[in-house]
């Protein structure tokens, strides 16, 4: 489809006959020239990618010799791409982390958080514990910003914009982008986000996706920190996750990454394409969808696969267990 100037519909919620809401975004699927392929909505929309950009902030982490110097193992790259849910598996993974470094959980700028993971969640509530920032989702990503910090000989605050870290990201960010970045939003982790355009991360993700095609410093990282998402998705997000499932169902290599306001990215190494989707209300169940969808048209995900359709089309269902409607993406636009 060709782009617009504002938001095109693409998911709508289902109610017996009646599409009783919608929700209208941007997508845009670039090939490894940068160039746009496919395009829904604004290509030329600014927006905050929020956690999609994990991949882009652990660029510096891999191309500064910093992941080679602490011998990083790919899980730990897939942990600085992820928004993992405080599972056992990614706070071990954390904890041990931190420990090679010589860094304890204190060291964290990102702010406590419960565990997503749901039985322990429970039972940190029933033992009455409190958040810890291990459990944050973005634990992983801030172990790497403290350990590029230790390699660069860079002071405790990494979070702030001016910091030797953040510095690097931008600078890589606005590389891969193809654009000067307008300026930034504090995460919910307190790290800072770049902004940049729909057609810029969608460049950047074919950047990653294509990046085995060149032998340059950025492109090899890239390729390390892409491979290492693919390799391990249960690193990256975690159990019912849309991200792990997806990439987990997918019939070739894709990495997956959402981020927070129905943000979502995909990287398609066989295809040297990037995609970049925002929901423009912000809602999880329409990006989940959207994301869905156009990997489905893309030939990456078959429609008819458990996972895929947990997302693609889930129904929904009323108080008595009775299916009364779905999700779905908006007929004719993927």
């Amino acid at each position: 489809m060709s782009a617009q100037s504002g938001p095109v519909e693409m998911v709508e919620v289902v109610r017996g006959p009646l599409a009783e809401s919608r929700h209208t975004g941007h997508a845009v699927i670039c090939d490894a020239s940068g160039e746009i392929v496919e395009a829904w909505g604004n290509p030329d929309q600014v927006i905050l990618p929020r956690s999609s950009a994990k991949m882009l902030q652990a660029l510096p982490l891999v191309a500064s010799g910093a992941a080679d110097a602490f011998s990083l193992t790919t899980e730990r790259l897939a942990l600085a791409c992820a928004s993992h849910q405080g599972a056992p598996l990614h706070n071990a993974a954390v904890a041990d982390w931190l420990a090679d470094i010589g860094r304890t959980e204190d060291d964290l700028i990102c702010g406590a958080e419960p565990s997503r993971d749901k039985d322990l969640r429970l039972g940190m509530i029933r033992r009455e514990e409190e958040p810890r920032r291990i459990m944050n989702n973005c634990s992983g990503k801030h172990t790497g910003f403290l350990t590029l910090t230790k390699h660069l000989g860079a002071g405790p605050d990494y979070c702030c914009p001016e910091h030797a870290v953040q510095r690097a990201i931008k600078s890589v960010f606005e590389e891969v982008t193809g654009q000067t970045s307008p300026g930034y939003g504090i995460d919910g982790c307190s790290a800072p986000n770049f902004a940049t355009t729909m057609h810029g991360m969608a460049r950047a993700m074919a950047f990653f996706a294509s990046a085995e095609t060149r032998g340059d410093v950025l492109s090899k990282s890239a390729a390390r920190l892409a491979s290492a998402m693919i390799a391990h998705p249960m690193h990256v997000a975690g159990e019912g996750r849309a991200c792990t499932q997806l990439m987990q169902a997918a019939k070739e290599p894709v990495a997956i990454k959402t981020g927070a306001e129905g943000y979502f990215i995909a990287i398609l190494p066989e295809r040297g394409l990037g995609v970049s989707l925002k929901i423009t209300d912000g809602a999880t169940r329409a990006s989940d969808c959207a994301i869905a969808a156009i990997l489905v048209r893309l030939g990456v995900l078959d429609a008819d696969h458990p996972d895929v359709k947990t997302f693609l089309n889930p129904p929904i269902h009323n108080f008595a267990g009775t299916a009364t409607g779905e999700i779905r993406a908006k007929a004719g636009v993927f």
